[in-house]
C-alpha cells in the first residue's frame, strides 16, 4: 500500500495513457505514461522519445500514441489532423469562456452589476451574442506549436453592434494585426462570411468581443458565430465522434454531414435511420417526431401562369417540406382549384402574343400594357424604366429565395409568389425563414432632355406595400451597389397599412435591390405565424439603362430638324422645354428644375422665401443675406459669419443598461452655393467597410445635408480607442422648398428641422446654438427638430432709423449736434454714427432774460384785471336796466324817501350809463362811488324823454 490506497502492477494499457513532456530548447519531447488513477499503478512504461514537436497527422487522422503513428479515424467520427473544429453548439464547448464587462464604473467607482446577465448563448448550430450594450467577450485560448490559423463563420447584419476580433499573447498583449484582420465586415441579412487570422506559434488568446449601441429604443440583431477551426496544434490524440442528427459513412473522415429529413442518428454515428411513416424530422434532427394533423397553416396558394387562352387559376399547395398527416381526425384537407379567371395585362412597357406570353417593346416604341407598341412620334422620346404592377409571372429580372440561418429546409423553395394584382411573401419552411425577392438594375441612363442637368438624381425607385404580421415580422429594404455590399436602406417592423416609399439613386451604378421578410427572429418547430405576409403591390424604377417604355415625354428639337424623328437634344443646365416651341428655356431667376421633369415653365418650381437658385437652377439655397420690410421699414441681415459648418453637442444621455452617449449634430446654414457642406460620418461602418472602396461607402458611411445627426459613444470608459459614431441621419436636405418630403419608416411625413435665429448683440458673430430645454434631444417626437441660434450676426444692418441726434447748448455762439444709437441697439454694422458737428448760435443776456420775464408777468396781470372789471361792468349795465324797466309809465319822477343808506343797505353800485364812458371813466366812477359820503347824478336819455336817476 502507498498512503493508503492498493498498488499493483499497471499490466494493461487501461491502466494508463500517454502523454508528451513540454517541447525543450532543440524542438524533442519525451512520451510518458500517467496513471488514470494516481497513486494505484506502479511499474509504469518507461518513458521514450517522442515525435518531432512539429509533427501533425493528415485530416481524418490522429495520433495513435502507443505506436506513435497517424492512425485513420473510424467511420462516425472526424478529425482535422493538425486542427480543431467546433461546430457543435448545443452548450458553450469546454475551453471557451464568456465575459461580460461594463467599462463605465458607477457614480461612486463601484463596478456596474447591470452586465451580470449578459453572454454569448448557444443556439444548437451557432452561438448567438449578446443584443444588449454590455461588452461581451467571447475567449479561448489555444497553443500552437507551430504557425496557423483560426478562421469562423458569421453574420454580423446590425452596425448598432459593435464587432470586433483580436488575438493576445500569454503575456495579455495584443498581436499586431491589420485593419483587415480586426474590424469585421458587415454582411447582408442572412448571409454567412467566413473570417481567417493567421497566428503564430505559441499561446494564443482569441477574443470575439461584441458591444451593442442601443440609443434609439431599437433591437438590434445578434452577431451569428458558428464552425470556429483553429490550425496548427501539434497533434489530435483522438478523434471526433459525429454529433447526434450527423453522421460520417467512411474511415478517415475530417467533417460530418447532416442526416437528411425524415432520418436521425446518435452520437457517433455512421449511418442515419428513417423516420417511421407517422413521423417526420428535419436536416441534422437526433430524433424523428410525431406528425400532427393537417391545418390551415399548412398550405398555401398561388396563381398559375397564363395558358394558351389567356386563363390562369388559383391553386392551393402543401407547405413543403410536408410534415402533416391528412388522413388523421380533425385534419383538414387541400382546398380545390379555383375556378379559370382572365389573366391581367402585360405591364407597361411590354405587349402580349398570341400565345398569352409578355414581351418587352422594341427600343424607341412604348406601349401601357393592353395594346401594340407604338414608336414614339416626332418631338418625343421614350420614357424608359421599370414599371411592375401586374403579377401573373415573375419578371425575368426579378428572382426569389428563401434562406434561413439555422438550416437548409427552405433553399429550394420560392421566398414569395405572384398573385394577380400583387406578390406576396411564401410559405417558407420556418417561421424564422428569410424570404428574399431581388430586382437587379443594370444602371441608370438619363433622358436626353434631362442628360444636361447638374442634379444629383439618377433614377428612383417607388414600391407600393403592405405587411399583415400578428408577431414581431420585419421587412427589410436592401441595395447592393456593383456588387460591392448588401446595405440595409430602411426597414419597418409589424404591420404597416398599404404605403408608397421612394429612394432617390444619387449615383450612376449597377445596383440590386432586395426586399427580405422575416416573420419572426425566433427560432421554432412548430408553425405559427405562416399567416403574416407581406404583399408589394407595385415597383416602379425610372431611368433604367435598358429598360422598356411605358410612354413618352417631349424633348427639345433642332430647329432645323425639328420634324424628324430622333433629333432631340439635350437642354443645358437649368433650362426648361417650352410646351410651344420645344425648345429649350432657361427657368426664371429664383426658381430650380425639378430633378425628373422638365417640359413646361412649371417645371421650374419656385424657391422659398429667403432663399435664391444656383447658378444651375438645380437647388434653393440662401446666400447668408435676405431683406425683409415691415412697418415700411426695410431690414438687411448679413448671416456670412454663420456660413461655415457648426456642430451642437447634447448630452451625455444614458441607456437603461448605463451606456453613456452623445448627440452631435452639423449644421450648414447658407453659402457654399447650396451645397449640402453638413456631413455626419458613421465610423463604425468606415471600419467595417475598409477595403470596400470608395464606391461602395459614399451610400453607407456619411450623410451630407444641411443638418445632420450622429450618435456618439465616448472613448473613455468603454475600453475603445476611440469614440464610436453611428446612427447617422439627415434632418434637412431641402432648404426652404414646397415639396414632399421622403417619408422614413418612423416618420410617414418625413424628417424636418426648424432653425431660429435670433438678435442677440452681446453675443459673438458666430453665436451660440442650443435645442429647446422642453426637448433636450433636440425633437420630442422623433421627427421635428427645432434648434435655436442666437448670434450677433442674426441683427439687421444698422440704418439711419436706428439713431437719432442730439443738440448741445449754445455756448460762445457754437452749438453742437451729437448722433446716438436707439436703446436698445438692435442692429450691426451697416452705417457708422454720423460724426459730432457744430452751427454757431446767438446767446441773450441776463438782464434780458429778466426783463422780458417782468413784462410778460405784468401782461398777463393786466389782461386778468381787465377782463375782471368788464364782467363787473356788465352787472351793473343789467340792474339799470331792471331800475329802468320799473320806472313810472307816465315819466313821472319817483319821490325820494331818502338820499341816505338805510342801516344794512348796500350802496348800488351799478349804474347804467346812457352814453357808454371810457374805460378810464368807469374806473374813476366806480372809485368814487366806494367812498359813501358822496353822490352822484347821473344824466340819462331815452329816445322818448328823459329822465333823472338821483342817487
Amino acid at each position: 500500500k502507498q498512503d493508503g490506497h492498493p498498488v499493483s502492477l499497471c499490466l494493461f494499457s487501461t491502466d494508463y495513457y500517454y502523454e508528451y513532456t513540454e517541447c525543450d530548447s532543440v524542438g524533442s519531447r519525451w512520451r510518458v505514461a500517467i496513471p488514470r488513477i494516481l497513486g494505484t499503478c506502479s511499474a509504469l512504461p518507461t518513458p521514450t522519445r517522442g515525435t518531432d514537436c512539429s509533427f501533425s497527422c493528415a485530416a481524418g487522422e490522429f495520433l495513435e500514441m502507443s505506436a506513435q503513428q497517424c492512425t485513420t479515424c473510424a467511420a462516425g467520427s472526424y478529425s482535422l489532423g493538425s486542427g480543431v473544429r467546433f461546430d457543435q453548439w448545443d452548450t458553450i464547448p469546454a475551453g471557451f469562456t464568456s465575459l461580460a464587462t461594463y467599462m463605465d464604473p458607477g457614480p461612486s467607482g463601484e463596478e456596474s452589476q447591470a452586465c451580470n446577465s449578459s453572454s454569448w448563448t448557444p443556439q444548437g448550430v451557432y452561438l448567438e451574442s449578446s443584443r444588449d450594450e454590455c461588452t461581451v467577450s467571447l475567449v479561448y485560448a489555444v497553443h500552437l506549436e507551430q504557425q496557423g490559423s483560426v478562421s469562423f463563420s458569421y453574420q454580423y447584419p446590425d452596425n448598432n453592434i459593435f464587432f470586433e476580433f483580436y488575438v493576445q499573447n500569454e503575456q495579455c498583449q495584443e498581436m499586431a494585426q491589420t485593419d483587415d484582420q480586426k474590424w469585421i465586415k458587415l454582411t447582408t441579412n442572412g448571409e454567412w462570411d467566413t473570417h481567417t487570422v493567421n497566428l503564430k506559434s505559441g499561446t494564443n488568446i482569441l477574443y470575439w468581443r461584441t458591444t451593442g449601441i442601443l440609443v434609439g429604443g431599437k433591437m438590434v440583431k445578434p452577431v451569428l458565430l458558428r464552425n470556429i477551426q483553429i490550425e496548427g496544434v501539434a497533434y489530435t490524440s483522438e478523434c471526433f465522434p459525429c454529433r447526434p442528427g450527423w453522421f460520417s459513412s467512411s474511415p478517415g473522415s475530417s467533417s460530418c454531414q447532416p442526416c437528411p429529413r425524415n432520418t436521425s442518428s446518435h452520437k457517433g454515428a455512421a449511418s442515419c435511420t428513417p423516420c417511421p411513416d407517422t413521423q417526420y424530422s428535419h436536416e441534422g434532427w437526433s430524433q424523428c417526431k410525431e406528425r400532427p394533423p393537417c391545418s390551415e397553416k399548412d398550405y398555401f396558394q398561388i396563381h398559375t401562369a397564363c395558358d394558351s387562352e389567356g386563363k390562369t387559376q388559383v391553386m392551393y399547395r402543401w407547405v413543403e417540406p410536408r410534415i402533416c398527416e391528412e388522413n388523421v381526425t380533425g385534419a383538414v384537407a387541400l382546398p380545390p382549384t379555383g375556378e379559370r379567371e382572365a389573366c391581367p395585362p402585360c405591364n407597361p412597357g411590354y405587349y402580349n402574343t398570341d400565345d398569352s406570353t409578355c414581351f418587352p417593346c422594341p427600343p424607341g416604341t412604348h406601349s401601357d400594357g393592353t395594346s401594340v407598341c407604338e414608336e414614339c412620334p416626332a418631338g418625343t422620346e421614350p420614357v424608359l424604366g421599370y414599371e411592375y404592377k401586374w403579377w401573373n409571372v415573375l419578371p425575368s429580372n426579378m428572382k426569389t429565395s428563401c434562406f434561413n440561418v439555422g438550416n437548409s429546409k427552405c433553399d429550394d423553395m420560392n421566398g414569395w409568389e405572384v398573385a394577380g394584382d400583387h406578390i406576396r411573401s411564401g410559405a417558407g419552411g420556418s417561421d424564422n425563414d428569410y424570404l428574399i425577392l431581388n430586382l437587379h438594375v443594370p444602371g441608370f441612363k438619363l433622358p436626353t432632355s434631362l442628360a444636361g442637368m447638374t442634379g444629383t438624381e439618377f433614377g428612383r425607385i417607388t414600391f407600393v406595400f403592405e405587411t399583415i404580421c400578428s408577431a414581431d415580422c420585419e421587412l427589410y429594404f436592401m441595395m447592393d451597389v456593383n456588387r460591392k455590399s448588401t446595405t440595409v436602406v430602411e426597414s419597418w417592423e409589424g404591420s404597416k397599412e398599404r404605403q408608397s416609399y421612394t429612394h432617390i439613386m444619387t449615383r450612376n451604378a449597377s445596383v440590386s435591390y432586395t426586399w427580405a421578410f422575416q416573420r419572426t427572429n425566433q427560432a421554432q418547430d412548430v408553425r405559427r405565424y405562416i399567416s403574416d405576409v407581406v404583399i408589394l403591390y407595385s415597383v416602379s424604377v425610372t431611368n433604367v439603362q435598358d429598360g422598356v417604355a411605358s410612354a413618352c415625354r417631349a424633348c427639345a428639337l433642332l430647329s432645323q430638324s425639328s420634324q424628324r424623328p430622333g433629333s432631340c437634344i439635350p437642354c443645358p443646365a437649368g433650362f426648361y422645354i417650352d410646351r410651344d416651341t420645344n425648345r429649350c428655356q432657361e427657368c426664371p431667376p429664383n426658381t430650380y428644375l425639378s430633378g425628373h421633369h422638365t417640359y413646361g415653365e412649371d417645371a421650374c418650381l419656385p424657391c422659398g422665401p429667403g432663399s435664391k437658385s444656383n447658378k444651375e437652377h438645380s437647388r434653393c439655397y440662401s446666400d447668408c443675406s435676405f431683406s425683409q420690410t415691415e412697418h415700411n421699414r426695410t431690414l438687411t441681415f448679413d448671416l456670412s459669419s454663420l456660413s461655415p459648418v457648426a456642430s451642437l453637442t447634447i448630452g451625455p444621455s444614458f441607456t437603461s443598461k448605463g451606456t453613456k452617449y452623445l448627440h452631435v449634430f452639423n449644421v450648414s446654414l447658407c453659402g457654399h452655393q447650396g451645397k449640402m457642406a453638413a456631413v455626419c460620418t458613421d465610423n463604425v461602418t468606415d471600419i467595417a467597410n475598409k477595403d470596400m472602396g470608395s464606391d461602395s461607402t459614399q451610400f453607407v458611411n456619411s450623410v451630407d445635408s444641411f443638418i445632420c445627426q450622429s450618435t456618439i459613444i465616448p472613448a473613455d470608459g468603454r475600453g475603445f480607442r476611440m469614440a464610436l459614431a453611428s446612427q447617422s441621419i439627415s434632418l434637412a436636405d431641402t432648404f426652404l422648398v414646397p415639396q414632399p418630403q421622403v417619408a422614413t419608416g418612423s416618420c410617414q411625413r418625413g424628417r424636418s428641422a426648424v432653425m431660429t435665429i435670433r438678435c442677440n448683440p452681446e453675443k459673438t458673430d458666430r453665436g451660440k446654438l442650443t435645442v429647446p430645454s422642453a426637448c433636450p434631444a433636440g425633437t420630442c417626437d422623433g421627427c421635428t427638430f427645432h434648434f435655436l441660434w442666437e448670434s450677433g450676426s442674426a441683427c439687421p444692418r444698422c440704418t439711419q432709423d436706428d439713431y437719432h441726434q442730439i443738440e448741445g447748448a449754445c455756448k460762445g455762439g457754437v452749438q453742437e449736434t451729437l448722433s446716438v444709437w436707439n436703446e436698445p441697439k438692435l442692429c450691426i454694422k451697416g452705417i457708422s454714427l454720423t460724426a459730432k458737428s457744430s452751427a454757431p448760435c446767438e446767446a441773450i443776456a441776463l438782464w434780458l432774460k429778466v426783463g422780458v420775464g417782468g413784462g410778460a408777468f405784468l401782461a398777463v396781470l393786466l389782461v386778468s384785471l381787465t377782463c375782471y372789471f368788464w364782467k363787473k361792468n356788465k352787472r351793473l349795465e343789467y340792474k339799470y336796466s331792471r331800475l329802468v324797466m320799473s320806472a313810472n309809465k307816465e315819466c313821472e319822477l319817483p319821490v325820494a324817501d331818502s338820499c341816505a343808506l338805510a342801516e344794512g343797505e348796500e350802496p348800488e353800485d351799478d349804474v347804467v350809463y346812457s352814453h357808454k364812458p371810457s374805460l378810464l371813466g368807469k374806473l374813476r366812477a366806480i372809485a368814487n362811488k366806494r367812498e359813501g359820503d358822496s353822490s352822484e347824478s347821473v344824466q340819462l336819455k331815452s329816445s322818448q324823454s328823459e329822465r333823472w336817476v338821483w342817487g
